[in-house]
């Protein structure tokens, strides 16, 4: 039987095409204008996950 996506999890991450796990910056929705710019601009980048974590969130993603 095909193990079922974790769909909280695949809201969250995408893996890349080289198979490297991606997310999304996370405070980044509202309370902003308060912080300096770089800090504004730096949440507009993804961050790629570090191996110990990335090995649980493919097993919830299926793949």
């Amino acid at each position: 039987m095909k193990i079922k996506t974790k769909k909280a999890v695949a809201k969250r991450f995408k893996i890349s095409k080289t198979g490297k796990v991606i997310a999304r910056t996370a405070n980044q929705d509202h309370f902003n204008s308060s912080e300096s710019g770089n800090k504004t601009r730096a949440k507009r980048m993804d961050k790629k996950i570090t191996n110990g974590t990335k090995k649980s969130i493919k097993r919830q993603l299926g793949k």
